[in-house]
């Protein structure tokens, strides 16, 4: 019977210590990061609405790119990172509200052309 251990590669952990480096460097430069210098919890937000603001937030942030490859290459499970929104480590359009949709909002082909 074998007992010895085998390393596990970690794919992520050269893409982390660079969004790390990032960060530090632009805490050293003086930049302002939207992450951190609002509300950290508005990328971690429950609601559609929270979301979109973290997103609108992100869209100034001179490491976006990178924080977005990052989380990719990590398959972050959920949040905003880079401008986009992660759910289950894959990026999605918009987030759902909870609960189930109103009957109403739907829009049949029908009504549309007519």
């Amino acid at each position: 019977m074998l007992t010895g251990t085998v390393p596990i590669p970690r794919e992520s952990e050269d893409e982390t210590s660079q969004v790390s480096v990032l960060l530090d460097a632009a805490g050293q430069a003086d930049l302002s990061l939207p992450c951190r210098t609002n509300n950290p919890d508005l990328w971690f937000a429950d609601t559609p609405t929270e979301l979109e603001q973290a997103k609108d937030l992100c869209a100034s942030c001179p490491i976006k790119a990178a924080c977005l490859a990052a989380a990719l290459t990590r398959r972050e499970p959920w949040g905003v990172w880079g401008g986009e929104i992660f759910e289950r480590g894959t990026v999605i359009a918009k987030k759902r509200p909870r609960g189930r949709p109103r009957k109403d909002a739907t829009i049949t082909l029908k009504e549309t052309a007519a």
